[in-house]
């Protein structure tokens, strides 16, 4: 367990944050397919790209990817191509608990051989390599955006391509976005229109140099940082204003609601206080495209005691944890009434609270690192705190490089 405790002064200072997690396990597995010709700048120094670097070097049947759902859900598309090879993908009790029979329905009915272990519907998974010929399937557009970019990213390796048509509504669109992007920005003349997303075979690609742009869910909680600040300012790098990811959205959000302002300088980040800016009483946000920064908002409103609604948030459900509920436990340990539904989060008011918190996480890095700017109002504790390796391993380093006073209890 730590124990942070609020900076005396306003805040002044430059990090260097790691490339994005997202950007960078999409980019790994597309280099494997393509025999390593990317040179790959800035990768994510997350556990969860670690891991993905890991299971793609391993010769063995064995694959744990540990607590790495993006890893899980690639690498079943991964192995489910790789013709004449028998794998055994397994992961973490939690691992165990996730959902991933939508995914394997579609790849075995693409021609793949997937069959579970021990649950229906969830890993571990034996896997049989093969070569999959059909080229159309059609599936639920409510699902994770993982399973689809799973598919994407195998579609450039099958020799007819693959068209993926998406039933109703989607969800997650900057994350299927930002995956045919990277696709065209390799050479992939990849294409999502509508509800039809369709990627050719590809033969090979160029070789070239990649940089990996820094994880936007990683600034969020230095937005949050500032809106609970006053007088500061953070520069953090590498981001650009035209970002891939959909999480740069913070941009709007947190300058509309929270007054802080964002501004680019060659790839450096600046956020600071909007010295006009006037205070919301009520917030109400669609997350429903940007569900990974949902935490860092609801603890900020908390930290300002405003009240919210948040909506679209039924991914939340079925990540590390049920994140809806660990918010609504953690949070209220400061005296915020909360209320849930299964896509939405609504705090409707305070009481007061005498006790200093201690935050549990979960075994999730976003409950760790979300509850960490509410130092800058009350003296709080984490517990299992290096949970954070997960996705941003110097999580609590560059915090105390912020000046803030981080102890062991």
């Amino acid at each position: 367990m730590i124990e942070i405790s609020a900076l005396q002064s306003p805040i002044n200072n430059q990090l260097s944050i790691t490339g994005s997690k997202s950007e960078s396990n999409r980019l790994l597995l597309l280099n494997q397919l393509f025999e390593n010709v990317l040179t790959l700048e800035n990768i994510s120094n997350s556990e969860d790209s670690q891991l993905m670097q890991k299971a793609l070097a391993n010769k063995t049947d064995l694959i744990d990817i540990h607590h790495a759902g993006t890893a899980m859900r690639f690498l079943t598309a991964y192995f489910s191509i790789q013709d004449g090879r028998k794998v055994t993908l397994t992961g973490s009790d939690r691992m165990k608990q996730r959902p991933i029979k939508i995914l394997v329905d579609a790849l075995n009915e693409l021609g793949a051989e997937i069959s579970y272990q021990e649950n229906e519907g969830y890993p571990p998974l034996s896997i049989v390599g093969k070569k999959l010929t059909k080229e159309t399937i059609t599936i639920p557009s409510n699902i994770s955006s993982q399973y689809i970019t799973a598919l994407c990213l195998i579609g450039t390796k099958l020799e007819n391509g693959l068209t993926i048509n998406l039933d109703g509504k989607i969800i997650s669109v900057p994350y299927i976005q930002m995956t045919i992007q990277l696709l065209n920005k390799v050479g992939i003349k990849a294409t999502f229109e509508g509800n039809t997303i369709q990627v050719p075979f590809t033969k090979r690609i160029e070789a070239q140099i990649v940089q990996v742009e820094s994880d936007w869910s990683s600034a969020s909680y230095y937005y949050s940082l500032i809106a609970l600040s006053q007088n500061s300012e953070v520069k953090i790098s590498t981001y650009f204003e035209d970002s891939l990811q959909g999480d740069s959205a913070l941009q709007n959000i947190y300058a509309e609601n929270f007054g802080v302002i964002s501004t680019f300088d060659n790839g450096i980040l600046s956020l600071k206080n909007d010295a006009n800016f006037q205070p919301k009483q009520k917030i109400e946000l669609n997350l429903i495209n940007t569900p990974d920064i949902a935490q860092t908002i609801a603890a900020t409103c908390v930290g300002l005691k405003v009240n919210c609604i948040l909506t679209g948030l039924e991914t939340l459900k079925i990540k590390e944890t049920d994140r809806l509920v660990a918010l609504k436990n953690e949070l209220e340990k400061l005296g915020a009434i909360i209320r849930i539904t299964d896509d939405s989060l609504a705090i409707e008011g305070y009481q007061d609270f005498s006790e200093t918190p201690t935050f549990e996480t979960y075994n999730d890095h976003r409950m760790a690192m979300c509850m960490a700017p509410l130092a800058q109002k009350y003296a709080i504790r984490i517990n299992n705190e290096m949970v954070v390796e997960k996705s941003y391993p110097t999580f609590w380093e560059d915090w105390k490089q912020l000046g803030f006073e981080i102890k062991s209890i």
